[in-house]
């Protein structure tokens, strides 16, 4: 239950901070791709801000000798860049560059109601339900 509380908080968390730096709205992220118009470079400032604040906690985190609700840490360990890896990163980049959401502000967005963001969102859980059962039956 600790695990699923803290999850939640630090979904919140991340929801707060998508909302506060507008980067929930899609024009604004489409303005970070448009280098050759109007450029704004706040997405960058976001994301290197994001980047700042991750490598301290990990940092901090792993100096522990285990996480706060969990025996071990699950860190990843393979290292290899694959087809798979290049192919997922090119399909999420051209549809975020296409839409100017990726899945968190999306589910962020959610609260407002609009139908494009719910038809966003429903595509990207038959998306990722596909993908899980194309690698179930070995594709």
């Amino acid at each position: 239950m600790k695990s699923i509380l803290s999850a939640l908080f630090v979904g919140l968390v991340m929801g707060l901070g998508l909302s506060i730096s507008r980067m929930i709205n899609p024009a604004k992220v489409l303005g970070f791709f448009d280098v050759a118009g109007h450029w704004d470079p706040t997405l960058a400032i976001v994301m290197g801000s994001a980047l700042a604040v991750n490598a301290v906690g990990y940092w901090l985190v792993t100096k522990r000798p285990h996480p706060l609700f969990a025996a071990v840490f699950s860190i990843p360990t393979r290292k290899e860049i694959d087809g798979r890896l290049i192919g997922g990163a090119v399909l999420f980049g051209v549809g975020w560059g296409m839409v100017g959401l990726c899945p968190g502000p999306a589910i962020t967005s959610t609260v407002f109601g609009y139908w494009q963001i719910w038809l966003f969102v429903a595509a990207m859980i038959v998306g990722a339900l596909g993908h899980d059962r194309l690698t179930r039956s070995g594709r």
